[in-house]
Parts: C-alpha cells; structure tokens; sequence
C-alpha cells in the first residue's frame, strides 16, 4: 500500500494550484490530508471520486476555514474513526482514522504553538494524544500515524537548529515529545532510510526560503515497529508545490 499524508494549506487553494492532476500522478492508494480549511459540503466532491478516490472522509473543525484533516482511498475501509473521542481536540478536527484489515492508518494534524495559550494547547493535545496512542495501539497494533507534527525532531530537520532553538516547533520539550513517541514504538520511517540533512518538508512563503531550501521538516509518518517488516520506502515528494508544506510518502507491503 502506498500510502501520502500532505498538509494542503486549505484544500480550495490547493485544488486551483493542480492538486488534482498531481493527485493522479502521484496514484497513492490512500491520502492523508491535513488543513484542509473547508467543510465537506463547500467541496464539490466529484473532483476527488473522478480522480479515482470513491471513498473520501473529511473530519473539519467546528471553525470554519481552520484546521481539519481528511482521508481519501481507492478502496473501501472496514472502518473509520472520526476524532479520537477527547473533547479538548476533536472540535478542532485534528485526527481521522481509517483501517485496512488489520492495517490503521490515521491522519493528524497536531497543534502549533504561534503564542504561549496556543503552546499549552499544544503540549496538552500531546500528552493526551500519546496516550490514546499507547491505548488504541493495544486493539490496532498496526498503526501508521502520518501528518504535520509541527515538530523538528533533531537539528538535522531543520535548517537553523541553533538560532531556532527557542522557537516552537523546535523546543526541547517538543522534540522529547518525538523521541518519547518513538520510544513508545513507533518508527520514523524517512529516518530508517534516510539520514540525510536537507530533507524538509514545510518552508516559510518569506525571504524565498523554498528556493534557498531554508526548510523544517515537520511531516512525519510514524510506523508502529510492528510493521518494521513491511516497510518499504518513504520518501519527501518535495516536488509537489500546492502548498507551504510538501508532501511524504511511505510504502507498506
């Protein structure tokens, strides 16, 4: 299974931009979308089963125009799971679950931390997150949890790590948060391949940074180690320019 999480950065804006078209080139058998900043019914959502995704679920956040996260398939899920059933965050749509017979495969979208109320919305969606992680993982081991972290992990992910190591996105607590993740059992699939710097995925619309390649990468696709086996590749598909961010791919046997 080919599986791409891409934060769209407002899904309208990206479907103007030709993210159909690189949709069918790309050819995942399933999606992951993060920010998708619309509503089910402002889509005209033919586009998407056209492109060869009958099955598409969209979980938006109560604001409109903010937040939301979506998943789009070939084929038909055994199941989906719409929020994760703690209230502090499933108004702002941030997780949508889909499994695939004994594969789970969820679309995330965690907080960033722009100012100290948003920061500890952050840090609390994550201790809550991690702990429905180590829960839901004991029904469905076999869990791949991709999107935008909003999180560098190590300095290698982000291109300054010495001057933006006061910024939120690369504080120590955020990024022990990545490594006590890990821990728990997951794995950071474009790390197991590759380990590499340069290799970003969300560069700021300021001072040209995409073109000077001044990035963070802060999408992830985290494979729980039960799936060690089965991984094949994961990619940065920085080719693709709908949006602030790019997106990433892994593949599962």
């Amino acid at each position: 299974m080919k599986i791409v999480s891409y934060n769209v950065n407002g899904i309208r804006a990206a479907l103007k931009k030709g993210f159909i078209e690189w949709l069918q080139s790309a050819d995942p058998d399933v999606i992951c979308l993060q920010e998708i900043k619309a509503q089910e019914e402002q889509l005209e959502l033919s586009v998407f089963e056209d492109a060869g995704y009958a099955y598409n679920y969209w979980y938006s956040a109560q604001k409109k125009g903010y937040s939301g996260v979506a998943i789009l398939s070939k084929t038909k899920p055994d199941h989906i799971e719409y929020g994760t059933g703690i209230a502090t965050m499933d108004f702002e749509g941030r997780n949508l679950r889909a499994d695939f017979g004994d594969l789970s495969i969820m679309s995330m979208y965690l907080p960033s931390g722009t100012n100290m109320a948003r920061l500890d919305f952050k840090l609390n969606y994550m201790a809550e997150v991690q702990e429905y992680f180590n829960e839901l993982r004991m029904k469905r081991p076999n869990l791949v949890v991709l999107g935008d972290y909003n999180i560098c992990h190590e300095a290698i992910d982000i291109h300054n790590p010495v001057g933006l190591k006061n910024v939120s996105g690369f504080l120590p607590v955020e990024r022990e948060w990545i490594g006590n993740l890990i821990q728990s059992g997951f794995i950071d699939s474009f790390r197991y391949f590759n380990d590499e710097p340069d290799n970003y995925t969300w560069w700021s619309y300021r001072a040209n940074a995409r073109n000077n390649n001044k990035g963070w990468r802060l999408d992830y696709a985290m494979v729980a180690d039960s799936l060690k086996e089965r991984l094949k590749r994961a990619v940065i598909l920085s080719e693709a320019r709908h949006s602030d961010h790019c997106p990433i791919l892994v593949e599962i046997t």
